[in-house]
């Protein structure tokens, strides 16, 4: 996924920037990768190293582009950092797998401080093999008040309502949902949650594992028919395919009252306010994403990204060192207290007296995510990160396809059943 400025703090999927590394540097101690955008991550790393001046961390902070290709060389030439950034998910698994990655105790990084279903997206056969290192960002629905209010549309709540509010706002000639389509990871949000809201998260869980027959699962079919229902219905309008995220313009659409919705992460939250602080002071809202009369789904599970991990490569000369710092400077009181800041929440428990103490406009937001992700029975972690790495570029295709209506529902899941094996 696509960064945009103004999101530097939130830790989010990806970031923009130089193809080079930049670094801090120490003759001695350990190695970290990471990647550009982590600035409270850099913050803890400078933490660390001011008190162990004799064994510090060497941070290289890599651009998103080539950081994974980059990370696969080095393991495969073993010269792989002591600790590593990844997205946890299928991609951290393939090095987990591989023999390449220690898992980690409570005893030795303190777990139990951490949300049990962001910790799910780096636990593999009941080990946990990640410490989740940036601010939570499930998919939240945005809307704009003003342009709802006008077309006389309530928040929807459900899918139907959903589908009500479409047809409205599409009669009061405004784009029902911002949709930047020509980026594909975008639609690919809806897809995850419908299918969610259909077939109930054991059915990802499914394919995740590794059992391809799972893309047969009537749920996915389904999902691919809500979406083109929804495409058909002149959900995105007659541009969405022309419309990139990277710009900012799907951002823009609903901020200047051109679109009623947003569909994205929490990191939206960050590049609207940069973008348009008067409209998110008067006129942003934000609701979880639609039940679905009938889905064998909780209308409480989420996903998007539960956080980013930072991980212990097995062949660590330093292990002592990196052990500390996983445990004392990674999500430690200043971290959490920083992020808060931001406008980002951290994946740890016990939030409640932060949030409660927290004076800037940001309260309610902050607030509200904590709750979504705390009453979440289930956070799935975006499907081209869950999967493994040679599964993510047919997956985006087959998701245009089927949101262009090029293929049939059912040939979804054909499809992506046939690259899976």
């Amino acid at each position: 996924m696509a960064v945009v400025t103004a999101t530097a703090a939130l830790g989010l999927l990806a970031a923009c920037g130089t193809s080079g590394p930049s670094s801090t540097s120490s003759s001695n101690g350990l190695t970290m990768w990471a990647l550009t955008d982590q600035t409270i991550l850099k913050e803890s790393v400078d933490a660390y190293n001011k008190d162990h001046p004799d064994e510090k961390i060497t941070l290289r902070l890599f651009a998103n582009d080539d950081y994974k290709q980059k990370l696969r060389v080095a393991f495969g030439a073993n010269q792989a950092p002591d600790i590593f950034f990844s997205w946890g998910g299928g991609a951290l698994n393939d090095y987990v797998k591989a023999g390449k990655v220690d898992p980690l105790t409570d005893a030795q990084a303190n777990l139990l401080r951490f949300t049990p279903s962001v910790l799910k997206s780096a636990t593999f056969d009941g080990k946990v093999y990640g410490v989740p290192a940036n601010g939570l960002a499930p998919v939240v629905l945005y809307y704009n008040k003003k342009v709802l209010t006008d077309a006389g549309v309530q928040p929807p709540k459900t899918y139907d309502e959903l589908l009500a509010a479409v047809k409205k706002l599409k009669g009061d000639g405004v784009t029902p949902i911002s949709l930047a389509a020509n980026s594909k990871w975008p639609t690919l949000m809806y897809l995850e949650y419908l299918l969610d809201r259909e077939g109930g998260s054991q059915v990802f869980e499914k394919i995740a594992s590794g059992d391809a027959s799972g893309w047969k699962d009537t749920a996915v079919t389904a999902a691919n028919t809500r979406l083109q229902e929804l495409s058909k219905a002149g959900a995105f309008g007659d541009n969405a395919s022309s419309v990139s995220y990277d710009q900012g313009a799907s951002t823009a659409l609903l901020h200047t009252g051109k679109a009623g919705m947003e569909l994205m992460g929490t990191w939206e939250y960050a590049n609207l306010v940069k973008a348009a602080p008067d409209f998110v002071k008067n006129d942003l809202g934000y609701v979880a994403f639609p039940s679905l009369s009938g889905g064998k789904g909780d209308p409480k599970s989420i996903v998007g990204n539960p956080s980013n991990f930072l991980s212990l490569n097995s062949a660590s000369t330093h292990k002592s060192a990196a052990l500390t710092y996983l445990k004392k400077y990674v999500m430690n009181d200043d971290q959490v207290d920083a992020y808060l800041a931001s406008g980002s929440v951290p994946p740890v428990n016990g939030l409640d007296s932060k949030l409660a103490a927290v004076k800037s406009g940001d309260r309610a937001w902050l607030s509200f995510v904590y709750q979504l992700v705390q009453d979440s029975p289930s956070f799935q972690l975006s499907w081209d990160q869950a999967l493994p790495s040679d599964q993510a570029d047919p997956l985006l295709t087959n998701v245009d396809k089927s949101f262009l209506r090029q293929i049939e529902p059912a040939e979804f899941g054909t499809n992506m059943s046939e690259a899976a094996q």
